[in-house]
C-alpha cells in the first residue's frame, strides 16, 4: 500500500475559511479515489495560514482489474447486429460465448479491463478536486485564469514517494514545499508525509491546527501564571489565532493604567476584535492591565520589540475606547431615545424608536404574569433598552450593545433593575446562554422578542428551510426558555394578539400559525432533554393551548401515563377502538359519538365498562380543569381492566343493529375520554 501527499501552498488563507477548506479538499480527493475504484485507509486534511494539505494512507498502486459480462444479440441474429455488438465490446467473433437462458440462446461478451496504475489516474482526479473546491470569495491574480482564495504559488504532490506529473492552471506539481515566510522561506524537498511533517517543523511550521491551538493555550496560560494571573477563557479566539500563525510565539505586554477605568468588557472587545490579543485576570476575576499577543516568529531579542510595538498599537486602540466611554457619558440614555428614530428596524415595521414604544406598551400586558414585576420599571427599562445603539462605543463595538447600556444607565442613576434589564433583554441568545430571572429583565426580554416575532409573522417574513435572516427561531427559543425556566403562566395567544394590535402594519397576524411555529421550536428545544416530540404534538393537537408551563405539565403527565403498564395497554386499546370506529363509521356513513343507551347493555363486561366510563370521565375532566394532569392519568388508568374485559368478552359487531351501534358508542366513549389527556393518535410506535 502507498501514500498520497498533496499540498497547495498559497498566500495567507483567511482563518475563518481554513478548517472547512481542509475538510472539503480531503473529501473531494477521497470521493474521487473511491469513484476511480481506489480504496484507502484514511484521507486527512491539514491547514495552516499558507498551506492546505491532504494525506491519503493505504492506497493501492493500481486499480483492480475489472471483469464485465455483456449480453448481446440472439444466436442466429443478422450479422449486422452481431458486428455492432462486437464493435461496442471491442472484441472479435471468436471471443464471444454462446449461452442458453430462459429467454433463449444469446451471445455473451466477457470484457476484461486491466486496472490502470494509480499514479496515472491521479492527475485528472486531483485537478478535478482542486478545481471543485469552493471558496466563499475566490480571486484572480496576474494574467492567470486560475481562481483561488489567495494567489497560489506551489503544488507539492507525491505518490509512493514519487512526484505526480500534473499541472493545475499555471502550476506544475513537484516534490517541494516552503518553510516559514520569514524564518525559513527556502524550498525544501519532500520524500513522504513523515518527512514533510518533520521538515516543516524544522522550517518553523506547525502543520496541525490542534497542535498550534495547544501551544498557544499552554504558553499563554504559563505567561499569565508567571505573573500570578489567569488567562480569560476564549477558545474561539485561540482557534482563530491558530489560523493566523504557522509558528506561534506567545508574548505578554502591559496596558497603560489610564485605560483601566474603561469597562473591562470594552477593553476585552477592543483587544479581541481588532488586535486578536488575549486578556488576563487576577484572582478576584477583575481584568488585569496585561495582555498576551501571539507572534508568528521567534524574535532574536526575545520579543522585546514585538511587545513594544503591540503596546503602542494597543494604546492607540484603547485611546479610542476611552474617548468613546468619556464622550458617551456626557449624555444620558434617555436623551438618546429619540435618536433611535434615525435607525430603521425594518422597512415595514418602522424605526427602532417605534419598536421601543411597542415593547414598552407590551410590557404592561406581560408584567401581570411575571411575579414581582413592577410595570413602571419594566416600561422604563423598555424605553431605554435600545438607547445605547446611538452611542459611540456601541457604534464601534457592536457586540457590546445592551452591556454598555447597563453601564450608562448605572452612570445616569437609573434603578438597578432597569440597568440590569437593559443588559439582559437580548438574552437568552441561544440554548447555552444564561436565561434572565430578574422580573424586570424577564418582562422586557419577552416583550422585545414577541414584538419581533409578531411583527415579522404579520408581514409574512417567516423562516423558510435553512434561511432565517431575522433570527426568529432564536427569538422563539428565547421566549420558550424565559417562560419555562421562570415557570410563567403566560397566555401566548393573548399576548400575540395584543402585540399585533400595537404593530402599525396593514397585514394581519395568524396567531395560531405563530403558535404552531412555537410548537416546532419547543420540540427542538426538548429533544435534548429526551422529551418525545410526538408527546408534544399530541398535547398541542388538543388545541387552545398557549400556556407553555401548562403544556409541559401535560406532556410530563402524558409521559408518566404512557410509560406505565396500564397506560401502555390503554394506548393499545385506544388504537383498537379508534380503528374499529374508523372502519365502521366509514361503512355506515355516520358518527357514533352519541350517548350510550343503558337499556341496550346486556353483558356484564359492557355494563361495567359503561359505569366506569361515566365515573372516570368526571374525574378526568375535573382533574384537567384544575391542572391536575397526573391525577387525570391515574384516573384514566383505572379503565384498563374493564376495557380489557370488554374486548375479551364482548362482540362489538353484534347481529342486532341497535346493540352494535350502542357498543360502537362505548368505543367512542373510550376514545373521547382518553383524548382528553391528549390526541393519542399522534403517539408513534
Amino acid at each position: 500500500m502507498a501514500e498520497l501527499l498533496l499540498e497547495l501552498f498559497s498566500e495567507e488563507i483567511p482563518a475563518r475559511m481554513q478548517n472547512k477548506a481542509a475538510a472539503d479538499l480531503a473529501k473531494l480527493v477521497g470521493d474521487g479515489l473511491s469513484a476511480a475504484g481506489l480504496t484507502f485507509d484514511s484521507a486527512t486534511g491539514y491547514v495552516t495560514a499558507r498551506r492546505l494539505t491532504v494525506v491519503v494512507e493505504g492506497l493501492p498502486t493500481a486499480q483492480p482489474d475489472v471483469s464485465e459480462e455483456r449480453r448481446g444479440p440472439r444466436v442466429g441474429a443478422p450479422d449486422k447486429a452481431v458486428d455492432g455488438f462486437l464493435k461496442s465490446a471491442n472484441l472479435n467473433r471468436d471471443q464471444l460465448e454462446e449461452r442458453e437462458t430462459e429467454k433463449g440462446h444469446f451471445y455473451y461478451a466477457v470484457i476484461e479491463t486491466k486496472g490502470r496504475n494509480t499514479i496515472d489516474v491521479l492527475p485528472d482526479l486531483l485537478t478535478s478536486a482542486i478545481s471543485a473546491l469552493h471558496w466563499p470569495k475566490p480571486m484572480k491574480w496576474g494574467s492567470y485564469e486560475a481562481r483561488w482564495v489567495r494567489p497560489l504559488h506551489n503544488i507539492l504532490c507525491l505518490f509512493d514517494g514519487a512526484a505526480v506529473p500534473f499541472a493545475w492552471e499555471h502550476i506544475t506539481a513537484n516534490n517541494q514545499t516552503f518553510g516559514h515566510r520569514f524564518m525559513a522561506p527556502e524550498a525544501v524537498e519532500i520524500k513522504d508525509f513523515a518527512d514533510y511533517r518533520i521538515k516543516l517543523k524544522t522550517a518553523f511550521v506547525v502543520l496541525d491546527a490542534a497542535e498550534r491551538r495547544a501551544i498557544i493555550e499552554q504558553d499563554a496560560t504559563r505567561l499569565a501564571r508567571e505573573e500570578g494571573l489567569t488567562l480569560i477563557d476564549d477558545p474561539a479566539l485561540i482557534s482563530e489565532v491558530a489560523g493566523l500563525v504557522e509558528w506561534p510565539e506567545s508574548l505578554i505586554g502591559s496596558i497603560d493604567a489610564q485605560f483601566m477605568d474603561v469597562p473591562q468588557e470594552a477593553l476585552i472587545s477592543a483587544m479581541r476584535s481588532h488586535q486578536k490579543y488575549f486578556s488576563v485576570q487576577d484572582d478576584t476575576g477583575k481584568m488585569a492591565p496585561r495582555f498576551i499577543v501571539v507572534a508568528n516568529l521567534r524574535a532574536e531579542d526575545g520579543g522585546v520589540q514585538i511587545v513594544a510595538g503591540n503596546e503602542r498599537v494597543l494604546s492607540a486602540r484603547l485611546a479610542d475606547a476611552k474617548f468613546f466611554w468619556d464622550l458617551d457619558r456626557k449624555h444620558t440614555l434617555e436623551s438618546r431615545v429619540d435618536q433611535l428614530e434615525n435607525i430603521i428596524f425594518h422597512a415595514k415595521l418602522g424605526t427602532v424608536r417605534q419598536k421601543v414604544s411597542r415593547v414598552a406598551d407590551l410590557c404592561a400586558a406581560i408584567a401581570p404574569f411575571v411575579p414581582g414585576a413592577d410595570p413602571v420599571l419594566c416600561a422604563r427599562a423598555a424605553l431605554l433598552a435600545k438607547a445605547d445603539l446611538s452611542t459611540e462605543m456601541v457604534g464601534e463595538f457592536a457586540d457590546l450593545q445592551g452591556l454598555m447600556g447597563r453601564y450608562y444607565a448605572e452612570h445616569d442613576g437609573e434603578d438597578a433593575a432597569v440597568a440590569k434589564a437593559i443588559e439582559e433583554h437580548y438574552s437568552p441568545l441561544g440554548p447555552k446562554d444564561n436565561c434572565p430571572s430578574d422580573p424586570t429583565s424577564v418582562v422586557v426580554a419577552l416583550a422585545d422578542k414577541i414584538d419581533t416575532l409578531v411583527g415579522f409573522f404579520a408581514i409574512d417574513e417567516k423562516p423558510t428551510g435553512s434561511k432565517d435572516p431575522y433570527a426568529l427561531r432564536r427569538a422563539a427559543l428565547g421566549v420558550i426558555r424565559l417562560v419555562l425556566e421562570n415557570n410563567l403562566r403566560l397566555p401566548l395567544l393573548e399576548i400575540f394578539n395584543r402585540s399585533n394590535g400595537l404593530q402599525d402594519v396593514s397585514d394581519s397576524l395568524d396567531a395560531n400559525d405563530l403558535l404552531g411555529f412555537f410548537a416546532d421550536r419547543l420540540k427542538v428545544h426538548l429533544k435534548e432533554q429526551n422529551v418525545r416530540h410526538d408527546y408534544i404534538a399530541a398535547v398541542f393537537a388538543r388545541g387552545g393551548i398557549s400556556d407553555l408551563v401548562r403544556l409541559m405539565a401535560q406532556v410530563d403527565a402524558l409521559s408518566s401515563f404512557l410509560v406505565s403498564d396500564d397506560g401502555a395497554n390503554l394506548l393499545v386499546a385506544y388504537r383498537r377502538a379508534a380503528n374499529i370506529l374508523r372502519i365502521e363509521e366509514k361503512k355506515d356513513g355516520q358518527s357514533f359519538n352519541q350517548d350510550i343507551d343503558n337499556s341496550l347493555l346486556s353483558e356484564e363486561a359492557e355494563i361495567t365498562l359503561a359505569e366506569r366510563l361515566d365515573t372516570v370521565s368526571g374525574l378526568v375532566s375535573g382533574s384537567i380543569n384544575h391542572d391536575e394532569f397526573e391525577a387525570a392519568g391515574i384516573a384514566a388508568a383505572t379503565l384498563r381492566k374493564p376495557v380489557d374485559d370488554f374486548f375479551e368478552k364482548v362482540t362489538v359487531n353484534a347481529e342486532d343493529p341497535g346493540i352494535r351501534s350502542n357498543r360502537l358508542r362505548l368505543l367512542s366513549g373510550i376514545r373521547n375520554l382518553l383524548d382528553n389527556l391528549a390526541d393519542l393518535s399522534k403517539i408513534e410506535g
